[in-house]
């Protein structure tokens, strides 16, 4: 009984924690224009390098700190929010709509499409993220939309291999046999048995996946590959602290701990809900 109770409560407390940080981070993004402090661009080379509210010699207007350039730390992590979230959700999501498919596809379908399916995937993971990732934001050009696009390029795998998995696993329960016993189609069998059975996965995978686009967009702009090397992102800031870290830690730490806690909760928030909706634990 108190094993029981205690994973009860686990995925609950994990919801809470990583579901409160992240709709935090996403109002926070939504208005960052009208609460943040200052403009993110807006340089001060006079109050270039201010410590945080707290330390000596701080100013009250600059609650974070300063770079510097006088830009208000603060500021640039709230709107840096609004580029991570937006590279999460839109390429987490398409990221998921094409692996997904295919991998439900080649897991209980099988046959030629599990075969053409599997040897792509197989092909494709032979690349080095990273390096593919760069790669393709050179041929592509800097910008929001190549950074997108390569992440969906690189990452549908993950979901294709995982989802087959899961999809072949589902295949063989009774309940899918039944199904075609009393005459329903394949495309509805998968559509309304297999899918419903394997979506806590594919939940899992799909907030594991804005964590790791978030991971993959920091990076980029940290070699400045991103959007414009002005516009304040999460990877810029880390990059430009870490030049600077003995003489202005602020400037590298917060950004750093602003996108820990935003992977971390994306990564618990996927588990908690895959414990919370999966049908066999329930």
């Amino acid at each position: 009984m108190r094993d029981t109770r205690a994973h009860t409560r686990k995925p609950g407390l994990r919801l809470w924690l990583s579901g409160g940080w992240i709709s935090l981070l996403v109002l926070a993004a939504l208005l960052a224009p009208w609460i943040s402090p200052h403009d993110p661009l807006a340089q001060d080379l006079f109050a270039g390098r201010m410590p945080p509210f707290w330390e000596t010699g701080a100013d009250p207007n600059y609650w974070l700190g300063t770079d510097s350039l006088g830009r208000d730390v603060l500021s640039r992590i709230l709107h840096g929010a609004r580029l991570a979230l937006s590279v999460a959700l839109i390429a987490g999501v398409l990221t998921c709509l094409i692996g997904a498919t295919l991998g439900l596809i080649a897991g209980y379908y099988g046959g030629w499409a599990d075969l053409v399916i599997s040897r792509l995937v197989d092909i494709w993971m032979a690349f080095p993220p990273v390096l593919f990732a760069i790669l393709l934001i050179a041929v592509l050009g800097t910008g929001m939309t190549s950074i997108i696009i390569a992440i969906v390029v690189i990452d549908w795998t993950r979901f294709a291999r995982v989802i087959r998995a899961e999809a072949m696993s589902q295949g063989k329960m009774d309940y899918v046999a039944s199904a075609q016993v009393v005459g329903r189609t394949r495309f509805g069998t998968a559509l309304t048995e297999i899918l419903p059975n394997v979506l806590p996965t594919i939940v899992a995978l799909l907030t594991l996946e804005m964590g790791i686009a978030i991971i993959v967009e920091a990076i980029l702009s940290f070699v400045n590959l991103s959007i414009s090397t002005d516009a304040p992102t999460w990877g810029g800031m880390i990059a430009e602290g870490r030049t600077s870290v003995h003489q202005a830690w602020w400037v590298l730490v917060f950004p750093l701990v602003a996108l820990f806690f935003t992977v971390l909760s994306f990564s618990q928030l996927g588990e908690g809900l895959k414990d919370h909706f999966d049908p066999v634990l329930r």
